[in-house]
């Protein structure tokens, strides 16, 4: 659905490809056959997908045409908006297609180059995954710096979940100094980060619910949230009061549903609420209930503003520079919960959906 997603960032990150050495173009007009591996969809859930919705399959790797790069992935990122391309319906993005190879955000090392853009050994950052290896054109690929921060920092906290929470905060509910600010799925890809990042955008106290005391211990202690709340306990609104007595300003919302009416309620006159997400309802199969409350955002004057990553990668290069300079001071916290393997792909995806992530859900291809 909405933008706690992973979507490509070419252009906004091709800028920092110039500095790159020009590619050899002396590579042979054909090269040796390559036989990869890749998941497709093999049909579209009613609900929570399953395992049999995915098909794990051996492809030949289509031959580089000019302009083209070979890239052997070495990342791949699962995310939860990839439920909605599983339905037949088209939102800001077209649904997968039965029988053909998932798509989403990857990096990987280019093992041949067809384009004086992009050379040899490069890494790159590109919209294929769900495969081992990848042939597009070099402009749809960008360019990474791994030594600012390893290659799989540019599908979390360097890619779009970081950008997501940092425009949820400076552009959709923009954090003024001294705010209380409420994060939902906050120890997910985006809403980790988001807590982080309100400090550094001035919050005075930043508040996260997570689900289970594990996740909600984590908040605290190693992400440095001021209080956190365990939705799975129940109660909502006795935990915000608890949690916020005074009310909060600033609510960055992943989930929808009853967290959203529950934040609506605790919110203070003129609050601000960027809706990036709402995984609530993602294995849906009837029509959702909305929040109950939404007369309160009226008479509190709430701003309630959607939000889409796509639609913002312009920002791309004025987040980089604040958030490379964050990671480099210790001031911002990169997160990962990896899974080994293609094959296990569809589990890690499944696991995004259930919560079974603290920080960025990737799967490791290969080194």
């Amino acid at each position: 659905m909405w933008a706690n997603c992973s979507e490509p960032l070419y252009e906004a990150r091709q800028a920092r490809a110039a500095d790159a050495p020009l590619a050899s173009r002396s590579m042979p007009a054909q090269l040796n056959k390559i036989i990869g591996r890749e998941i497709r969809l093999a049909s579209r859930p009613l609900g929570e997908p399953a395992p049999q919705d995915f098909e794990l399959v051996q492809a030949e790797v289509p031959q580089p045409a000019e302009g083209d790069i070979l890239v052997r992935n070495t990342w791949m990122s699962v995310d939860p908006y990839m439920r909605g391309r599983m339905d037949d319906r088209e939102t800001y993005i077209a649904p997968f297609a039965i029988g053909a190879a998932l798509e989403g955000s990857a990096v990987g090392e280019v093992v041949a180059s067809r384009s004086d853009a992009v050379p040899v050994g490069a890494t790159v950052s590109h919209f294929l995954g769900w495969r081992e290896y990848a042939v597009l054109q070099a402009a749809a690929a960008t360019v990474v710096d791994t030594e600012v921060a390893p290659a799989e920092a540019y599908l979390g906290v360097l890619g779009a979940p970081g950008l997501t929470a940092y425009l949820a905060l400076v552009e959709a509910a923009p954090v003024r100094d001294g705010d209380v600010v409420f994060v939902s799925a906050a120890a997910g890809a985006v809403g980790s980060v988001a807590g982080q990042l309100a400090r550094r955008l001035g919050a005075a106290k930043v508040i996260g619910s997570a689900g289970g005391p594990a996740k909600v211990r984590r908040l605290v202690e190693d992400f440095g949230f001021d209080a956190a709340i365990d939705y799975r306990a129940g109660g909502l609104a006795e935990q915000f009061a608890r949690s916020a007595p005074e009310g909060i300003d600033v609510y960055v919302d992943s989930v929808g549903g009853d967290q959203l009416e529950a934040a609506i309620g605790a919110m203070r006159k003129r609050g601000r609420i960027a809706l990036v997400g709402a995984i609530s309802t993602y294995n849906a199969v009837a029509p959702v209930p909305g929040p109950t409350n939404l007369y309160e955002a009226a008479y509190k004057e709430l701003s309630l503003r959607g939000l889409l990553v796509t639609s913002y990668l312009d920002r791309f290069p004025e987040y980089l520079e604040r958030a490379t300079g964050w990671l480099a001071e210790g001031l911002l916290r990169s997160e990962e919960t990896v899974v080994e393997g293609i094959d296990q792909a569809p589990a890690a995806f499944l696991g995004t959906l259930r919560g079974a992530n603290v920080g960025k859900m990737l799967v490791r291809l290969g080194d």
